[in-house]
């Protein structure tokens, strides 16, 4: 049995407890963050000036032409020898003003076509909001669950270097052999490098989860989960239920729609382009013409001999035969998400629902049972190692586990375009 004295024990069993209070801290909590989300985010204000731009073309398609005016004036009279003269004796000139008339409701289908232009980039935007809100949430309980994991290491780095300083008195004092002091040391080795891995990994969702929001990088963030969750059961939905709910919900598959239409209002505007247009002028010569003073009614039409605009109107029927293809498609990768998130989701939701909810709250009562039995020497210092190093594996396990079940519940709201689990 390993002899240690009553001080080193008490400096052994002295477990230190991480501090993350830190000037300018930021509370945020999932509400919070959407809110600096739907503020801040650059991606989703680029998307709505997008939005903008594509009203400003209604207002372009609304416009008529503007008439065109034409002016034609004597230039030099060689036997006046004078220049611009305008009078009816010495000079000449000659004028018109013509304006041109659109037809079979070419600025009705533009207008149509920019209305539905506004449509494509409004389903853009919201799709890229249902994109980034999922990243977001996913984002916010991962990092939420590192930082919790994060504190499990820096607990056991603080018991663990206590007992190498521990030990190292006992080993010089002859009390423990060389290989207990080097076995401590390759642990708290170990348990410093995962705890390095993992606050490397904890530092770039703390960076996306900024990005995402909107935030300086200066800023220093405490998550905070929510003390209630949606404990919506997923034996309660079925998978025609979320699937039905996807199909009228996701944002993706009503752009694939808006997609359709758009082809469908441009084919009608390309068939339109294939009629002539009308141009209409009014026209008058001082002295050009016969009769001197003379005025005119001009229209001017061209001839769709050869161009009837056949090359965009078979493109535009391809745009309708492909964008088809394209819904066919996304109703296809639908399904398939939604199948594959709901058993994900049961699969993960059953795994929690196994493990006793008193499991852990009994494995720290058995860390206070193994420090009470090493103060009475039933158990010795390694027996003890092993089995906190079983805490934290535990521990570590359990938040994996309670980040996959909120990850994936945040997938069926993705893939259902809806929000289920809040």
């Amino acid at each position: 049995m390993i002899r240690i004295g009553t001080s080193c024990l008490l400096v052994l069993l002295t477990l230190a407890k991480p501090t993350f209070a830190q000037t300018d801290t930021l509370k945020l909590s999932l509400p919070q963050a959407e809110s600096y989300f739907f503020k801040n985010n650059l991606d989703l204000l680029a998307s709505q000036f997008q939005i903008e731009q594509a009203k400003a073309d209604i207002i372009t398609a609304k416009l008529f032409d503007n008439p065109q005016l034409e002016y034609e004036n004597l230039f030099y009279n060689r036997e006046t020898k004078k220049f611009f003269q305008t009078s009816f004796a010495y000079g000449q000139y000659a004028g018109a003003v013509s304006q041109l008339f659109k037809l079979a409701g070419k600025r009705n289908k533009n207008i149509k076509q920019a209305q539905a232009g506004v449509k494509l980039a409004e389903m853009e935007y919201f799709d890229l909001v249902r994109s980034l809100k999922f990243e977001l949430r996913n984002t916010f309980y991962k990092t939420y669950f590192s930082a919790q994991s994060l504190k499990v290491y820096t607990e056991q780095i603080s018991s663990t270097e206590n007992l190498l300083n521990a030990y190292n008195v006992q080993f010089k004092m002859g009390n423990v052999a060389l290989k207990e002091v080097i076995r401590i040391k390759s642990l708290l080795i170990s348990l410093k490098a995962e705890h390095q891995a993992l606050l490397n990994d904890l530092e770039d969702n703390y960076k996306d989860l900024r990005l995402l929001c909107g935030l300086q990088p200066r800023a220093n963030l405490l998550l905070l989960l929510p003390t209630e969750n949606n404990h919506l059961a997923l034996n309660q939905i079925t998978y025609t239920a979320l699937l039905d709910s996807a199909k009228n919900h996701r944002s993706d598959l009503k752009l694939a729609n808006a997609r359709l239409e758009y082809s469908e209002v441009n084919l009608k505007l390309q068939k339109a382009m294939a009629v002539p247009d009308v141009e209409i002028s009014l026209s008058y010569d001082l002295k050009g013409n016969y009769p001197e003073k003379y005025t005119g009614l001009g229209i001017k039409i061209p001839i769709p001999l050869f161009n009837r605009n056949q090359g965009e109107i078979k493109k535009a029927k391809i745009g309708i035969d492909a964008a088809e293809l394209a819904i066919k498609k996304q109703v296809l990768l639908l399904e398939n998400e939604v199948f594959n998130a709901y058993r994900t989701a049961i699969r993960n939701e059953k795994l929690l629902v196994d493990i006793d909810t008193g499991f852990n709250a009994d494995f720290n009562k058995l860390i206070t049972g193994l420090i009470k039995n090493l103060k009475e020497r039933n158990i010795n210092l390694l027996e003890f190692l092993d089995l906190y190093e079983s805490y934290k594996e535990n521990t570590l396990r359990l938040n994996n586990l309670q980040f996959e079940n909120r990850s994936s519940r945040e997938e069926l709201n993705y893939v259902t375009g809806t929000n289920l689990f809040r």
